[in-house]
């Protein structure tokens, strides 16, 4: 081998270890609350077309018989179930922050998509392909995005936004809200008027956290 050939050939192994040792990391976002929804962009929602069933959800991603619904119980449970067969649960505690509830039985528990699959459909998630509706739908990535909550309190929330709904229990609205901020960042979603003034009026009253999310994509 030629000294230049020899030299070419370490200079790649070192680019190759280099990479190794600092792969690349994802995108992301970070500013204070009252900068974040600043920076939402603001554009009309749209509903036409929409179906629940472009978002597939509840799947297992990971294949161990537990669907997305299971994971983030057993992820968020105070007091950890025992896992049956077929993913079972048994034993567990959960806390509803919303509401400030707890439950014994995932029965009584909705998993709560933070953005409802309307409102993400409304703002952008219409012109994704179905398998980025489906990431979105069993974002386990960040654990913002999907809450284990009281059945009745997430069916009165339905598809609404922080303009028309807030949790029932008044201390847990600035969470709520940090988070609804968080997952439309992450997934570089839309806000409509009305809700950009809601949430900027919230912030305005909340702690000024930082908001941090790894893109989506």
């Amino acid at each position: 081998m030629t000294r230049t050939l020899r030299a070419a050939a370490t200079t790649l192994v070192a680019i190759v270890a280099v990479g190794l040792a600092h792969p690349a990391t994802a995108a992301g976002y970070s500013a204070p609350l009252r900068t974040a929804v600043a920076d939402l962009p603001v554009a009309t929602e749209v509903r036409t077309g929409y179906d629940r069933d472009l978002f597939p959800h509840w799947t297992d991603a990971d294949g161990d018989g537990c669907n997305t619904r299971y994971e983030v119980l057993i992820a968020e449970a105070v007091t950890a179930p025992t896992v049956g067969s077929g993913c079972t649960l048994s034993g567990g505690r959960w806390y509803s922050y919303v509401d400030n509830a707890y439950w014994t039985l995932p029965a009584d528990l909705d998993i709560d998509h933070l953005v409802p699959l309307a409102e993400a459909w409304d703002s952008g998630a219409r012109g994704w392909t179905t398998s980025r509706r489906q990431s979105f739908a069993n974002d386990l990535g960040d654990a913002r995005a999907l809450a284990a909550v009281t059945d009745n309190v997430n069916q009165a929330k339905g598809d609404q936004d922080p303009a028309t709904w807030l949790p029932p229990y008044a201390p847990a609205r600035c969470r709520y809200v940090n988070e609804w901020v968080a997952t439309k960042i992450r997934w570089r979603l839309t806000v409509d008027t009305a809700e950009k003034n809601a949430l900027t009026s919230w912030a305005n009253n909340c702690t000024n956290v930082t908001i941090s999310v790894t893109y989506a994509y």
